[in-house]
């Protein structure tokens, strides 16, 4: 097998804000892995909170090109190879979309029937960046109709956090999520998570920093159910997670992968913890490779393609809500305009 990276630069809709800081861009990578005159694509979506960049992405994918080997249907023992690798879990999960996408298009089959799953998943969420609680209300506004969650992200460290979440609640009439995005103390999520049951919240997602020892406590004394995105990355951390939450967010970028993801959602279920499958501000290309397992979830958060000014890799539709992936060999999505090497 052959494989080819680059970097590419998403340019971002709106301005993306989080308690951790703004974006009005993201740099990913898009990876091809050529066999028998058939290309398979892939897209790392690294980020530096975990400390990846485009650059250190694009420098593992090209260098591990040489653990591939010649049949691209070994996806459990290239992923082994891979894994001996420490970090870069992005380019990881760019490598095996790319190998998935590659072997569907072999077999004439789409990625989600090859794995045994359903085509279909829950109705994605659809992200409320943070703001003023007015502007976020505006920005619900804009919307309405369009989809069946919203998410909010809050954190502000001004106080102001539950009124943000009521401004939106007053104009919406579909179920709420909120994202801390890890900026809450344990005293603080106390003190607001019982308020935001009052206003249709479903979940709260990573009140607290990763590791906080606050955790377990929080789970216990919650009166919303609580789910943890920086604390969980692979199937190691899902037991430990279970102590400090009811609930996981497993990302492919994270995960390292379909593959991994997978296992993820199976363990979290035999350890009766709720399931959301979440994404990275990413182009079609990375969603459509969310899409394939979104059957296996409770909810979805894969609007990362729609946050985009434009998609580079459409081919996920929106239909009542949900990331519909298309029913073509693969992942099903192809390159807007195509690349020339």
């Amino acid at each position: 097998m052959q494989l080819e990276a680059r970097i590419a630069t998403l340019q971002m809709a709106e301005t993306f804000v989080i308690s951790r800081g703004a974006a009005d861009e993201a740099e990913v990578v898009f990876v091809e892995i050529r066999h028998d005159g058939v290309s398979g694509f892939g897209e790392a979506a690294p980020t530096d909170h975990y400390g990846e960049t485009a650059e250190t992405a694009l420098a593992f994918v090209q260098e591990a090109g040489e653990l591939l080997g010649d049949d691209p249907f070994a996806l459990e023992a290239i992923e082994a190879r891979l894994r001996e690798r420490p970090g870069e879990q992005a380019a990881k999960s760019g490598i095996d979309a790319a190998l998935h996408d590659l072997c569907g298009k072999l077999v004439g089959r789409p990625v989600w029937q090859l794995l045994g799953l359903e085509r279909l998943g829950p109705p994605t969420s659809w992200t409320i960046w943070l703001g003023d609680p007015d502007d976020m209300a505006r920005r619900a506004e804009r919307v309405r109709g369009r989809f069946k969650r919203l998410k909010l992200k809050i954190g502000g460290g001004d106080g102001l956090d539950v009124e943000r979440v009521r401004a939106v609640h007053s104009v919406s009439e579909v179920p709420l999520q909120v994202d801390v995005n890890e900026f809450w103390s344990l005293d603080e999520a106390l003190e607001a998570l019982p308020q935001l049951v009052e206003l249709g919240v479903e979940y709260c997602e990573q009140p607290l920093p990763a590791g906080d020892s606050g955790g377990p406590e929080l789970k216990r004394r919650s009166p919303l159910p609580i789910y943890v995105d920086e604390d969980c990355h692979t199937l190691a951390d899902v037991r430990d997670c279970a102590e400090r939450a009811h609930g996981l967010t497993v990302k492919l970028a994270k995960s390292g992968g379909i593959r991994e993801a997978v296992r993820m959602a199976h363990a979290g279920r035999a350890l009766g913890l709720g399931l959301m499958l979440g994404c990275m501000n990413e182009s079609g290309l990375a969603v459509a490779a969310g899409a394939q397992v979104a059957s296996l979830f409770d909810h979805i958060d894969l609007d990362g393609n729609l946050l985009l000014a434009e998609d580079p890799w459409p081919g996920v539709e929106l239909v009542d809500g949900v990331q519909v992936p298309a029913d073509e060999p693969g992942l099903g999505v192809r390159e807007a305009v195509p690349h020339t090497r």
